[in-house]
């Protein structure tokens, strides 16, 4: 049995900053039908879900077995995107896990899992690039594609990887800019380095591929960025578009951490759901500087060409996105991107800000 297109999804994390767009794609065209697992169903972002057409809410968590086989069963696809900066590192390993072995249990046909780098794998363990949230879904990235090898005639998989949303860099504080003396001000420990940057806005069109594609994609990791953007050609493109001052300083990281914006979260730990005296847990201020060295010492390559064969229309540039983003929020009432920078009115797009007060970030 070759894989087949599915057409029911399950879809966990069909609420976050990336679910979002993934469900939207899938059930533009009434192609697709999705099963949203959420643990509030009466919330703004599962409402406005359902209002799309072709989507059912179902309650739970992934962190429960009975609500998994709940979910999946009836369908014959599955999207997943545990959310580790809830679920902490060593949860989110272990659920995930569990929810391919539930797919395959349940009878799902084409099962895609939200994948982000093993940076610590691929920088040969150096610790200096330990990141938990990248490291938690690396390694499970990595065993699905190896339990497909002798699963993939029975449940096809493919990863979707993505790395640090380009929409962070206008609205969470980990990425986001000061106004310092009237000039927009990313200041970062990048170094000469660059930032694989994804679009929200070409999630739904990648996902939906996948989906689309079953043959194809089976055994696929399909590893996405706008491309390889360094803080000086971010600040540049910005400048560019709003017509106001904008610069990258590199800076060192106790300064970097000691801004007041990041000082309060620093000693957090990643995982606002889990037990904050678990020693698995790494701090914001630990998981964050990996994160920044994988970017700083260009540890990922990003096969663009393969973007661009299945993808030709996608997002190719800082430029290019903040364009689309002025244009949008002037659109819809938030403003042109110097004025909303300049408010240091941050929109959160991630999910967690909501759910934990300040967040993770």
């Amino acid at each position: 049995m070759h894989a087949q297109q599915a057409s029911n999804i399950f879809v966990i994390g069909g609420t976050g900053a990336q679910g979002i767009p993934v469900v939207q794609a899938l059930v533009e065209d009434k192609q697709y039908r999705c099963r949203i697992l959420t643990r509030d169903t009466a919330s703004a972002r599962s409402q406005s879900l359902l209002a799309l057409g072709n989507v059912e809410l179902v309650q739970g968590t992934f962190a429960n077995e009975d609500d998994l086989r709940k979910g999946m069963r009836g369908c014959d696809g599955a999207f997943i995107n545990i959310d580790g900066f809830s679920s902490g590192e060593k949860a989110e390993v272990f659920w995930a896990i569990r929810s391919y072995e539930i797919a395959i249990q349940e009878g799902i046909k084409f099962y895609v899992y939200a994948n982000i780098d093993y940076a610590t794998k691929k920088s040969g363990y150096d610790p200096k690039f330990r990141a938990g949230h990248l490291d938690g879904k690396g390694r499970i990235g990595e065993w699905v594609m190896f339990q497909n090898q002798d699963n993939k005639e029975r449940m096809g998989a493919a990863l979707f990887t993505t790395g640090p949303y380009i929409d962070m860099v206008i609205s969470t504080p980990i990425m986001a800019p000061t106004v310092e003396d009237g000039i927009a001000t990313w200041r970062a420990p990048l170094g000469d380095g660059a930032v694989c940057h994804v679009a929200l806005e070409d999630c739904g069109y990648y996902v939906r591929w996948l989906f689309d594609h079953p043959e194809r994609a089976n055994g696929m990791n399909l590893d996405v960025a706008v491309a390889d953007i360094t803080y000086t050609e971010l600040a540049a493109a910005f400048e560019r578009v709003t017509g106001h001052p904008a610069r990258y300083i590199d800076t060192d990281l106790d300064t970097y951490w000691n801004m007041p914006v990041r000082k309060e979260t620093a000693g957090k730990v990643v995982g606002y759901n889990a037990d904050p005296n678990d020693p698995s847990l790494m701090k914001n201020r630990e998981n964050f500087t990996g994160l920044w060295n994988v970017s700083k010492y260009r540890l990922l390559k990003k096969d663009y060409k393969k973007m661009d064969e299945i993808h030709p229309n996608r997002i190719k540039s800082a430029e290019e996105w903040f364009r689309m983003e002025d244009k949008k929020g002037r659109e819809e009432g938030k403003g042109s991107l110097w004025e909303r920078i300049q408010a240091q009115s941050w929109i959160p797009i991630l999910k967690d800000h909501e759910d934990s007060g300040k967040g993770s970030l």
